[in-house]
């Protein structure tokens, strides 16, 4: 039978919890309700209060092409690169799992790129894919042109994806691969006495077993990408060029801090906040229903 803990005294349980929920008022709930503030008002740039303005905050942005253009980049980000971080950490764990030679530095190896920071990740990336060094600049002497960040918009956005696909490729692999090491081996070796080939065995076993691991992956993914992508822009491309990669998370704050739009900048993290919990509900809703638990 499982032991539940309980306590005498009502107060012994509150005092566990105050410290997390000091936590979480001082780091969330606290600047949550003074964006929402600043976001219904208008707030002067060099002091002197706010002014309320409702949602006119929310109607100048929504109103500004500029705004959807980086909504849609933004979209495209997070599906394409979800998509690669998650393909190719799925394939890596797949073929770890097999425990092929040299698979146990492979393990340790494939972790490292999830613990770098992001800046310095996109330092190293923007150095790799510069066009007038290395591999790149080899390919633009055979073809002129073809790869040039600093003036092709979808070299731009394309180069800012892979840095970020790269990052999260091992903190997929890490939930893989524990995913995968969680499949009992008899199923595995009952579909190999059947005649099941290798992919066969991936597809028909494995495959469903994961799906649970694929539904949380696929939710942290997409959260992140709309959140932990500014450092790697900032560094990478800076949003351009021309806007070509300007995501919602960097529009936030090349407005608020470059642009001292306050109040404009407020209400985009709000507008954010809250197409990251529709995107999240619509996971829930329906992707969730092709996810075999059991």
């Amino acid at each position: 039978m499982e032991k539940k803990t309980t306590f005498n005294r009502w107060t012994v349980g509150i005092l566990f919890a105050v410290p997390q929920l000091i936590l979480i008022f001082t780091f969330f709930y606290w600047p949550a309700g003074q964006a929402v503030f600043w976001s219904l008002t208008l707030q002067q740039p060099w002091g002197g209060g706010n002014i309320w303005v409702g949602l006119d905050n929310f109607i100048s942005i929504l109103e500004d092409p500029n705004y959807w253009d980086s909504v849609t980049i933004s979209m495209i980000f997070a599906a394409i690169s979800t998509g690669l971080a998650m393909a190719i950490g799925l394939i890596l764990a797949a073929l770890t799992d097999r425990q092929l030679r040299g698979s146990k530095f492979y393990r340790v190896v494939l972790i490292w790129p999830y613990g770098i920071a992001a800046p310095a990740l996109a330092m190293a990336f923007r150095f790799i894919l510069a066009p007038e060094a290395g591999l790149i600049a080899v390919v633009n002497q055979w073809w002129p042109g073809i790869w040039d960040p600093g003036l092709n918009g979808a070299d731009a956005l394309a180069s800012v994806i892979v840095a970020f696909s790269w990052k999260y490729i091992g903190y997929n692999f890490i939930f893989f691969l524990a995913a995968f090491q969680g499949i009992p081996r008899s199923l595995i070796e009952a579909a190999a006495m059947d005649g099941s080939s290798v992919l066969r065995r991936f597809w028909d076993v494995q495959f469903p077993l994961v799906t649970p691991t694929i539904f949380f992956l696929l939710v942290i993914n997409i959260t992140e990408s709309f959140q932990d992508s500014f450092g790697i822009v900032d560094i990478m491309t800076s949003g351009g060029p021309h806007n070509s990669t300007n995501l919602m998370v960097y529009k936030i704050y090349s407005d608020g801090f470059k642009g001292l739009d306050f109040s404009g900048a407020a209400a985009q993290s709000i507008i954010l906040m809250l197409l990251i919990i529709l995107l999240t509900i619509f996971q829930f809703r329906f992707i969730e229903r092709r996810v075999h638990y059991r």
